[in-house]
């Protein structure tokens, strides 16, 4: 032990010495850089079609095979959606295995394969590589298609379409997309619950039978094979997939830019946050002389961290979370430049104007040379490092068949990224940020955005949220008359039987059980006059410990911000109405509809944190709450529907709360209720 001991602080020693010589003040100089080497794959093609392009590799014993069906875009109108529904039922058996007896055999090879519409992709250790594409092959050819599956999936969907119904994100790239392209083309159309409903089981087999071929057809083998070997396992396995009827698809023209930068504006009536895209098509190809100069360009505007939005945005106003920009390619003319950023409703006009004016600045102002050299710095280390992953290979050596690009497109890339100027930039930020045709798509609350965007200046079109054209929302409540906030409030108080037993009622202790993937959670809230502390248990262990009272507030003994208490005190206390009723900062914004009854909804305004407060009309009970945590420029939204109220000891508690925390759906049921017991001062230290 001893020796062990001395040797230790003789290597300790030793690395102090070597660091010592080692000069700190002076960034170490920059490596040679690298020469990129990338295999040109060997190709042949099969009598139906099927390109197959190979290249070998031996590191490591594993093989992948990348099947792409390169069919033009095509729209499908009345049955948009019916690409998704067959593309769910591919690659999960065949018309001779089993879906279970398929997976299960995948599983056992320790092999991965999937499919959609537009292709499929597999990988394995070369000693079971024969295996693999023979099963790949037999689900490309002979799909296990039943109308059972078919149901399953359409069922799946349309779930998926009522889940995302309120999304503001979904609606924003919906809305986006068909305003930018038209609801005829094919990137700008948009699945609905009509849309799914009229696509048949034999529908999506025809579907499947027209498009997904060999007649536009790549393979793309990477991997510990060789040439030879994979010729003729694909010769074999392939070689039954028959071409189908050629489908002459002309892509239609997206439609025009504006001729004005504008507004956009979608109402969506709960939104917590505004989700905002500043957005116009461009004409780019890979195979454009711009092409390079134009990733770097984007990359500083908004690539990433040190971009010119993320630095405002965030790092410098606050607003937001993250702020990003995109720039598109597309061989067939169509695609976007994109700004976008989710910000607080407060700020959603600071966030436009600030926003405008990185566009301006990069288009006017020659960018640093410095962050020149950075951007340049970040795509070399990107790209080399991309070249590890064989499917990179896979992409690169497809991207140079479809998009027509020379054979020394990827070995010449790093010097072309290099050779971008500040010259190039600006000329680059001018031709494909169109400062003056921007559609500046917003969707978020209108009753608390809206007036302040108006003062921008901007002209403001209105759409729904199918991107239909509207005219402007209407806020103003009207309220049956002798409805105010504290008649709603006091109204539930007394259906919950607290007015009758205020005089005795002195705690509250309830428990609710959630069971999810990660097990059994346990929520507990006790309440006495001005305090309360939640706790959370997972696995019988504590994990969360919130504590409200007049003194402050803490998180797991850990005090909370100033701002953040003073907006918990709301809740805090036996029943969080006792605190509203009087209250200032509640108010009665809508009245909504609630799993189809209607609900008055009122906001509990907070700094940090904010409620909304839904009140059945009839029955006078709270049918929803939405809780909105906003802190350094990130939103976060909990939101529970309270469901089949009981009694227990005179007052009245949901028996559910289906809750969506962090995207999740959690049904939490009611399993213990106490009152006047349970609870003591000790809880709350």
């Amino acid at each position: 032990m001893n020796n062990k001991i001395v040797a230790f602080f003789a290597l300790f020693i030793m690395t102090i010495g070597a660091s010592a010589q080692i000069d700190r003040s002076q960034p170490p100089v920059a490596g040679p850089e690298p020469e990129i080497s990338i295999d040109k794959p060997e190709e042949f093609t099969l009598k139906n079609g099927l390109k197959v392009l190979v290249v070998e590799n031996h590191k490591l014993p594993r093989v992948s095979y990348s099947l792409r069906i390169d069919n033009a875009p095509v729209a499908t109108g009345k049955k948009a959606g019916i690409e998704s529904l067959i593309g769910s039922m591919l690659g999960n058996g065949t018309t001779s295995i089993s879906k279970d007896e398929f997976n299960e055999e995948i599983d056992f090879l320790g092999a991965s394969l999937n499919f959609g519409i537009s292709g499929g992709f597999a990988s394995s250790l070369t000693k079971y590589s024969d295996r693999v594409l023979e099963l790949m092959a037999d689900a490309a050819i002979n799909p296990l298609l039943t109308e059972e599956e078919f149901d399953k999936e359409k069922t799946k969907l349309l779930e998926g379409l009522k889940a995302d119904a309120k999304s503001a994100d979904v609606i924003a790239g919906r809305v986006g997309s068909a305003l930018s392209y038209g609801t005829n083309h094919p990137y700008g159309e948009f699945v609905t619950e009509e849309t799914i409903n009229n696509v048949t089981f034999g529908d999506a087999v025809a579907f499947y039978e027209t498009y997904f071929n060999p007649n536009h057809a790549y393979l793309v083998v990477i991997g510990d094979v060789k040439y030879k070997d994979v010729k003729k396992q694909i010769q074999k396995y392939f070689k039954g997939w028959s071409q189908s009827v050629t489908v002459n698809t002309t892509v239609p023209k997206p439609n025009p830019n504006v001729q004005y930068t504008q507004i956009n504006f979608v109402d969506v009536p709960d939104a917590t946050q505004s989700n905002l895209s500043i957005t116009n098509n461009v004409d780019l190809k890979m195979s454009d002389e711009d092409y390079h100069a134009a990733l770097i360009t984007n990359n500083i505007l908004g690539g990433g961290g040190e971009g010119y939005l993320f630095k405002n945005l965030r790092e410098d106003k606050g607003y937001t979370y993250g702020a990003y920009s995109s720039l598109g390619t597309n061989r067939y003319g169509a695609s976007r430049f994109n700004a976008s950023a989710k910000v607080r409703n407060e700020v959603t006009d600071s966030a436009v104007i600030e926003a405008l004016k990185e566009i301006k600045r990069i288009r006017t102002e020659p960018v640093d040379a410095q962050l020149l050299k950075d951007a340049k710095a970040k795509y070399v280390g990107n790209f080399v490092m991309a070249l590890e992953r064989p499917q990179t290979i896979a992409n690169y050596a497809l991207n140079i068949k479809l998009n027509d690009l020379p054979q020394d497109f990827y070995t010449t890339y790093l010097q072309k990224i290099n050779d971008v100027t500040i010259e190039d930039i600006k000329r680059v930020a001018n031709k494909y940020f169109k400062e003056d045709n921007l559609r500046i798509i917003v969707v978020g609350n209108g009753a608390e955005v809206l007036e302040n965007l108006e003062k921008t200046g901007i002209p403001i079109k209105y759409f729904d949220k199918y991107a239909k054209a509207t005219d402007k929302p209407e806020f103003e409540v009207e309220l049956p008359e002798g409805v105010t906030v504290k008649s709603v409030l006091n109204n539930y108080l007394k259906a919950i039987g607290v007015t009758d037993n205020s005089e005795t009622l002195k705690s509250v202790l309830t428990k609710y059980e959630a069971t999810t993937p990660m097990g059994a959670v346990i929520s507990e809230e006790k309440r006495l006059e001005g305090k309360m502390v939640q706790n959370m248990f997972m696995g019988g262990n504590k994990v969360m410990s919130m504590v409200m009272t007049q003194d402050g507030a803490t998180a797991n003994q850990q005090p909370l911000p100033e701002n953040m208490t003073n907006d918990m005190k709301a809740n805090a206390g036996l029943f969080m109405e006792l605190n509203l009723v009087d209250s200032e900062s509640a108010q009665i914004t809508a009245i909504e509809s609630i799993e189809g009854k209607d609900a008055y909804v009122v906001k509990v305004s907070g700094e940090v944190i904010s409620f909304m407060l839904y009140y059945d009309v009839e029955t006078g009970l709270k049918v929803k709450e939405v809780q909105t945590t906003s802190m350094q420029g990130q939103t976060q939204s909990q939101e529970a529907l309270l469901k089949d109220y009981k009694e227990y000891n005179g007052i009245k508690f949901p028996e559910t709360r289906d809750a969506n925390m962090m995207g999740q759906s959690v049904v939490f049921k009611l399993m213990e209720v106490k009152i006047n017991e349970g609870v003591t001062e000790a809880d709350f230290n």
